[in-house]
């Protein structure tokens, strides 16, 4: 059962599973520290949040990432979380090649069923993922729960996911492009240059979509000193986030859905659909890192 209630600061409406009844949690609007009611519509009992030492970074982060990170997949607690991005995968996976489109009477019907299912899915998984960022970045070690509003909710949810990944993308990948352009402009054309170029523009990726995943705030990512001033400060650490989500983007570009293993055995298309799901495995674990790098240096950050 869900518990619908609103927060205690902003009037935000927020929703919880009843499992999660007397437990601390933060409003994603206001970030408003509470403690979960038990009945739907009972205002929440704040919590005022500890006085955080601003000079020094909270140690354990690599722990955190490469150790505490997997424990995720085995706490019963994040069971629904895993069969949402499960479900997702699957449902892209298996229907990303379907194309219903057809000529009726001189009319062409456009029904790319497989596209707008694939969109459909990565909105829900950028989505999910901003969650993840958002609860590691403020100390929750679980996944986020399920809820997404409704069918507007969950339509207004995945809009807003891939708008936001795309413009972060076309942020940090902009000054490659320039550079591209110039090049082209110049006759120097190489695939190696491009790649490179384009691993550089994603190296930043990771704390544009942070920036917004906890600021809650488009702007935010064009600011240089909200997205550098950290890397600065924690370079090692950051670097460590970088890669993992540089890994990650290289091994979904090397993923193939069904609709490419037509005619071939079911023992291949098994081991592609898990070949899939560890790929989004690695990206949970990729976005968690993300927000605990917030969590453990947050005092490096300028806003």
């Amino acid at each position: 059962m869900t518990i619908q209630f609103k927060c205690p600061t902003c009037n935000a409406l927020i929703a919880f599973r009843d499992k999660h009844i007397g437990k601390r949690a933060r409003c994603l609007t206001c970030r408003q520290l509470f403690v979960i009611p038990a009945k739907d519509g009972e205002i929440p009992q704040k919590i005022k949040p500890q006085p955080e030492a601003k000079g020094q970074p909270i140690p354990g982060f690599y722990r955190a990432v490469f150790i505490d990170c997997w424990k995720l997949f085995v706490k019963p607690q994040n069971v629904t979380g895993l069969v949402f991005v499960i479900a997702a995968v699957s449902f892209k996976f298996f229907t990303g090649h379907t194309d219903y489109s057809c000529t009726v009477g001189g009319f062409r019907i456009q029904a790319p069923t497989g596209f707008i299912i694939t969109l459909a899915a990565w909105g829900c998984l950028f989505w999910y993922y901003m969650e993840i960022i958002c609860l590691a970045a403020f100390d929750v070690e679980e996944l986020p729960d399920v809820y997404m509003g409704g069918l507007f909710g969950f339509i207004c949810n995945i809009v807003k996911s891939l708008c936001t990944f795309t413009i972060a993308l076309l942020i940090v990948q902009l000054p490659c492009i320039i550079l591209l352009v110039i090049l082209s402009a110049m006759k120097v054309e190489s695939t190696v240059i491009a790649h490179i170029l384009a691993i550089a523009g994603l190296f930043v990726f990771p704390i544009a979509i942070l920036t917004f995943s906890v600021g809650r705030d488009i702007p935010m990512m064009f600011r240089p000193d909200y997205l550098f001033k950290p890397i600065a400060n924690a370079f090692w650490s950051y670097l460590t986030v970088a890669w993992l989500f540089v890994l990650v983007w290289e091994l979904q570009l090397r993923t193939v859905g069904y609709g490419q293993l037509l005619g071939r055995g079911s023992l291949t298309i098994g081991l592609h659909l898990f070949a899939n799901l560890a790929a989004q495995a690695l990206a949970l674990v990729s976005m968690r890192s993300i927000g605990l790098f917030y969590r453990h240096y947050n005092c490096h950050f300028p806003w």
